[in-house]
């Protein structure tokens, strides 16, 4: 969940290397560090803070003319944040230098190890084992870097994206990966190296991601080589070419990374659709699907497995594929899935859903699932992501980087392709009459129209109820039907970045516990469209009002009814229930990201969090 960064090159590599970590801030923002080295000389700056303060703390190398350089941004794992636990890592030597995302879980015995041999230590962190085990092996074994970081990591237990550094050998960086996604981008005699493509999108579009258990030797003025950590064969490199570009990863005048987000969502969700949903023609094409349709067609079952917003993209699915395709669906948290023995046959498809595509959790339950014969289907968005890779075919949402950490935008594209699947799934099935089918794909291609006519409509409302409600100190969210895992989302988005203590609930189970919380005190938002359970809804609101909760409805536009039960009412464009958590769900975004910026949150980098979890 740290953020890594590396350049080698022609190039002065401080300014690359900053401008690297302030994009992958996102991924770990409590601690920061820069190295970098002229040929003779290393030179290292790192503190506890953001990016910010490490260009404060490094001002004094910031002048240097090296062409070598890395650096970190730190979610804390080992060790809490502080100077001394932040990276780079140095050797006892002052030598060697790595940086690392990921973790070490026998660090512990390797540690005890390294001290019995006169190593010392100044970190709480695993990585400064790693680092000197490197080193102990080198003088050992008498090698060069590359084979000594080989030796070293066929030593370990655990997950690791690194760049390791020797200054007796000043013109080279060695990379490793098993678990945490490391890119390499290829320029013109330059190479440069980061978590994802994001830091040097405007310097090439050459990129190549390492698979698990690879190692790269990247040197100057000579070709890139790739060896398998294992046993050390040769891989041939597989370059890509990256599909973002620079103005995808800027704010584009929006206050936060989260609001741009929000409002990308109806070109978004238009290119996620664009190309497979012809509604005039009555198709849905998905290459993915189409290409193992009898897979899903004869399935048993279908397992999705994610976590967080995707587990919840995840559970609108169950009620979509259930309802239109009549096939049986499980949602699971894939952080629990492989450890209670689960039940996979060969006949059972699974769905992994992550926006990074580099999710720990949900990788591990993939590795699980495919083990046990199942056949695996990915749902993500970063092209060429570890999930796009290990599974066993799949379909990408195209929502372009998302840069805050809360999820927005992947949500609403998520769900889209989970109603493509369902819709091509029901339509091979028979399990949808014609007129159904055909009307629902109608309605999904406008629903682009109607989430921008959401934004437009409820922007100002989510404001002025922020205003009211932005010193809250607990929320409850319900809904039902569909509904009620936007209810879910929306108590996470709050929970998330504005730390107030929210918990979503299917409406009708208010009156087996919840309900003992309401009073005058307790804002309950309820998402109450015309479409679905509306008359049970209705009860419900009026169970809250009966107690004096403060009710905050989200309804289809024209809605009289809850509008005179309701403290206050947002309205949404009318759609139909199936897929109105498309749009139901942007007036709670809203919601949560001006209570946010009301309370003096980070809306982007929330406190505890990082965008990509890549350790378990």
């Amino acid at each position: 969940m740290c953020g890594i960064v590396g350049y080698i090159g022609f190039r002065e590599a401080y300014p690359i290397v900053i401008k690297g970590l302030k994009r992958l801030e996102y991924r770990g923002y409590d601690s920061a560090g820069v190295m970098l080295c002229d040929g003779n000389e290393l030179k290292i700056a790192k503190t506890k803070g953001k990016v910010s303060d490490l260009e404060e703390k490094s001002k004094a190398i910031a002048s240097s003319k090296a062409s070598i350089g890395m650096g970190h941004t730190r979610w804390a794992t080992h060790g809490v944040p502080n100077d001394i636990n932040s990276h780079p890592h140095v050797s006892n030597s002052g030598n060697i230098v790595i940086i690392h995302n990921g973790i070490i879980e026998n660090y512990e015995p390797l540690k005890k190890e390294l001290l019995k041999r006169g190593y010392t230590f100044t970190s709480d962190t695993d990585t400064e084992v790693l680092v000197n085990l490197i080193e102990d092996v080198k003088k050992k074994e008498k090698i060069k870097l590359g084979k000594a970081v080989q030796i070293a990591l066929n030593q370990v237990v655990g997950a690791y994206a690194i760049c390791v550094f020797d200054k007796e050998n000043p013109d080279e960086i060695i990379v490793a990966r098993l678990g945490s996604p490391i890119a390499i981008g290829v320029g013109e005699d330059e190479f440069f190296i980061a978590s994802d493509a994001s830091p040097f999108i405007e310097y090439t579009s050459n990129a190549i991601y390492l698979e698990d258990e690879e190692m790269a030797i990247v040197r100057l003025h000579k070709p890139l080589k790739i060896r398998k950590i294992k046993d050390d064969s040769l891989v041939d490199p597989y370059i890509q070419e990256l599909q973002m570009n620079l103005e995808q990863i800027e704010k584009g005048g929006y206050d936060h990374f989260m609001l741009k987000e929000i409002y990308e969502q109806p070109n978004v969700i238009k290119d996620t659709y664009r190309g497979r949903l012809l509604a005039n023609q009555g198709i849905i094409q998905m290459a993915g699907v189409e290409d193992n349709l009898e897979k899903f067609l004869h399935a048993d079952r279908i397992l999705i497995v994610a976590c967080g917003t995707s587990w919840h993209a995840g559970l609108v699915a169950e009620y979509v594929i259930e309802e239109f395709a009549r096939i049986p669906v499980e949602v699971e948290y894939a952080s629990e899935f492989r450890y209670r023995n689960p039940i996979i046959n060969k006949n059972d498809v699974v769905i992994a859903i992550s926006q990074s595509g580099e999710t720990a959790d949900t990788l591990a339950a993939i590795k699980l699932a495919k083990e046990k014969g199942a056949f695996v289907f990915g749902v993500c968005n970063v092209v060429g992501s570890s999930i796009s890779r290990e599974t066993n075919a799949g379909a990408y949402t195209h929502a372009g980087p998302e840069i805050g950490v809360a999820s927005t935008k992947a949500f609403t594209t998520q769900i889209t392709v989970l109603t493509m699947i369902a819709l091509r799934l029901a339509k091979a099935k028979g399990t949808l009459s014609n007129s159904d089918f055909h009307r629902y794909l109608q309605e999904l291609e406008v629903i682009p129209e109607k989430v921008a006519e959401a934004l437009t409509s409820t922007n100002e409302k989510a404001k002025e109820i922020a205003t009211k409600f932005k010193a809250a100190t607990n929320c409850l969210y319900l809904g039902r039907g569909y509904n009620f895992p936007v209810a879910l989302e929306g108590a996470l988005k709050l929970k998330e970045i504005s730390y107030i203590h929210a918990e979503g609930y299917p409406a009708a189970e208010m009156k087996h516990g919840p309900i003992a919380l309401i009073d005058e005190q307790m804002p309950v938002i309820v998402i109450a469209p015309k479409q679905g359970h509306y008359d049970k809804v209705v009860s419900n609101i009026q169970e809250i009002k009966s107690r004096s909760g403060k009710i905050i409805a989200i309804v289809t536009k024209g809605d009289t009814q809850v509008k005179g039960l309701a403290d206050h009412v947002i309205e949404i464009p009318e759609t139909s229930d199936a897929l109105s958590p498309l749009i139901t769900t942007i007036p709670l975004q809203l919601l949560s990201y001006h209570i946010a910026v009301m309370r003096g949150c980070n809306v982007d980098q929330p406190r505890n969090l990082a965008k990509s979890v890549t350790v378990e």
